[in-house]
């Protein structure tokens, strides 16, 4: 008989489709199968700086309704470092006492956290500072926490890029056009290759494989000589200056590197271009029943590796299966679009120029 627990659950980092189907997994299996409590916190870490505590007591008729929702019912933030924390008053604190304190006051027994590789490095280092059972989801729609093959909210996003693509060939037909599509990833390109792929993409650019502005050019000169009037390009977000150089808006952030691209090949190719940016549409939505799936098998696995006391670890799926790794491993290793990939050789066989 597994001893009685009270468990809490929160969500960190931006938010992906997927996130409500992982909430609802944890209560069912720790409630149904353990008999156990489930207390939600509000915004991640800042719900447990709160006084009182910002939390819920989850329960299955609650959380039921969750699993075609988008977001995340618990609510989410990207901002502010608990460990340089700025206060109303412009002081700067490291709050990580108080979350501990906050972690306490709820009477956990353990923690799940969902997030991606830079929520769940700073949500470790704070449970190994308080000796906080810890266990972690993975979570993103850049696909790029290490030894996973899949995170939550992945799957959604290259469904939404592909039907923006399967959307834009006919204005690009119609209008003899260049058609731009940048999507998120941050440094991976994994949204950009798979939808490229999936959605018939004359083009992927992504930040793991250089290009030239002069080959681009060439590969839609040659295209209009074949008499195909138009061209799809997909490219993500990370994707540089031909010399080098990011394409970043507001803080730092990365955006604008399909107006660069068009300016150029209007150019040098005379084709008539327009930009698309999805921007944060990748991230909203309901989830596909793939993303459903993973959570849902990623809560149910959480939940069972705080029943066995393993800590410090990570859900992922590899191999059709979920298995759990240690937590360093996974955010220690960034996953990036690897150039010897079957998914880049798929690339080059369908004749989809990458820029090199």
């Amino acid at each position: 008989m597994t001893p009685h627990k009270r468990i809490g659950i929160l969500t960190s980092g931006g938010d992906c489709a997927g996130l409500n189907a992982a909430i609802r997994a944890v209560v069912h299996r720790a409630i149904d199968t353990y008999g156990w409590e489930v207390m939600g916190i509000f915004r991640a870490t800042q719900g447990l700086m709160e006084r009182p505590v910002g939390a819920v007591k989850l329960t299955i008729p609650l959380v039921d309704r969750l699993l075609v929702m988008g977001g995340t019912y618990l609510g989410t933030t990207n901002q502010g470092n608990p460990f340089a924390f700025a206060m109303p008053d412009g002081e700067i604190r490291d709050r990580t006492a108080d979350i501990i304190e906050g972690y306490h006051q709820l009477g956990l027994d353990a923690l799940v956290g969902i997030g991606g590789d830079g929520s769940l490095a700073i949500l470790r280092k704070i449970a190994q500072e308080g000796k906080i059972n810890f266990v972690a989801i993975p979570k993103t729609i850049d696909n790029d926490v290490g030894v996973t093959e899949r995170s939550i909210g992945f799957d959604t996003a290259v469904n939404t890029a592909t039907e923006a693509l399967d959307r834009l060939h006919f204005t690009a037909a119609s209008h003899s056009r260049a058609m731009i599509l940048e999507v998120m990833g941050r440094d991976a390109g994994h949204i950009a290759i798979c939808a490229g792929i999936a959605g018939g993409a004359d083009v992927i650019l992504i930040p793991e494989i250089p290009y030239t502005i002069a080959n681009l050019c060439e590969r839609i000169r040659l295209r209009q000589a074949e008499g195909k009037n138009y061209s799809l390009i997909i490219v993500s977000e990370a994707v540089k200056t031909e010399d080098g150089n990011p394409v970043q808006v507001g803080d730092n952030r990365y955006g604008g590197i399909g107006n660069y691209l068009a300016e150029r090949i209007a150019t040098c190719s005379g084709a008539e271009t327009r930009v698309t940016v999805l921007g944060h549409i990748q991230r909203g939505g309901t989830p596909s029943p793939l993303d459903r799936l993973i959570a849902s098998a990623f809560g149910v696995a959480a939940v069972d590796l705080i029943a066995e006391e393993k800590y410090d670890r990570m859900v992922a799926w590899q191999r059709r299966e979920v298995i759990s790794v240690p937590i360093e491993a996974a955010i220690s290793l960034y996953c990036a679009v690897k150039p010897e990939s079957t998914l880049v050789k798929t690339v080059r066989g369908l004749g989809i120029y990458l820029g090199d």
